[in-house]
């Protein structure tokens, strides 16, 4: 059979096989049907500029090391090709999969991993609108409209237990939590505005044009905090290193004195014996 399927009604998107057509297939034939499917998105949207990019790579590393610190596994990824059976090919811009093998994937496929995704983080930033935020977007009962919507309708159907959506200009976080057979929308709550997360046990926040993450009150720190506090670690280490060298270097200074001081008292002794013995003196005798 042919790896690839295309669905003309979807941009004509590649698909993976039905679960009924992955199950008669032999191991050999998972494995070729797997690796010709694409792992590139050929056809995505154009990128969207730093901002949207940082936002995806401070959440992907904020997450990677909370989990690492708390000892759990999570495979996290960022616009990683994702094949659910006989679904077009998406890419969401962050994704998360708890209790799972942390190798890296060139593509997810359902199929093969045995599970779909835990978490997706979509975000948008100029670009092909998205429409989510308050600012003169279209909302619909205080919902976004067409992208989101489908993107919600097809999540729902999928059985994703989570999905958040951020648009940067706005700075406006939503989430939708699949509850039995339908989807919850989950609104920020409280003075920081807070969208809780149970798949990840965390609270997602907009905190000065950032997406942060809280475990409690302890807000997690992404890749730039964790580099700017290593570099000031870095800097206080090599400033106490410095002062301690300095601090070395004025002993041996005090030292190399001491000792030049003892060899000019060696020496003067040394001419008052030279002169008392000239004068028929004993310098060995106390007088």
């Amino acid at each position: 059979m042919e790896a690839l399927c295309f669905d003309s009604k979807v941009d004509a998107c590649p698909r993976a096989p039905s679960q009924a057509e992955w199950d008669r297939l032999t191991s050999e034939e998972r494995h070729r049907v797997v690796e010709e499917l694409p792992s590139e998105v050929a056809w995505a949207t154009p990128p969207e500029g730093d901002p949207h990019r940082r936002t995806k790579e401070r959440a992907v590393q904020a997450l990677g090391e909370h989990f690492r610190r708390i000892q759990r596994r999570v495979y996290l990824s960022s616009e990683l090709p994702v094949y659910y059976p006989d679904e077009a090919l998406f890419a969401p811009d962050v994704i998360a999969v708890l209790d799972v093998s942390t190798h890296e994937r060139n593509r997810w496929v359902v199929t093969q991993e045995g599970r779909g995704l835990d978490f997706v983080l979509e975000i948008n930033h100029r670009g092909r609108r998205k429409a989510i935020g308050p600012r003169g977007r279209t909302i619909v009962n205080g919902l976004p409209r067409k992208d989101f919507i489908e993107t919600i309708e097809r999540f729902h159907r999928l059985r994703i237990p989570e999905y958040f959506a951020y648009d940067i200009e706005d700075e406006f976080l939503i989430g939708w939590r699949l509850r039995e057979d339908r989807y919850e929308t989950i609104r920020p709550k409280g003075i920081d505005r807070r969208v809780p997360s149970k798949v990840l046990g965390l609270d997602v926040a907009v905190v000065q044009g950032r997406v942060c993450f809280y475990h409690g009150e302890v807000r997690l720190p992404d890749a730039d905090e964790l580099i700017e506090r290593l570099s000031t670690l870095a800097d206080e280490a090599v400033r106490r290193a410095e002062e301690e060298a300095r601090r070395a270097e004025e002993e041996a200074r005090r030292a190399e004195e001491e000792a030049r001081r003892a060899e000019e008292e060696a020496c003067r002794a040394d001419r008052l014996a030279s002169r008392l013995r000239e004068l028929g003196v004993d310098p060995s005798v106390d007088l």
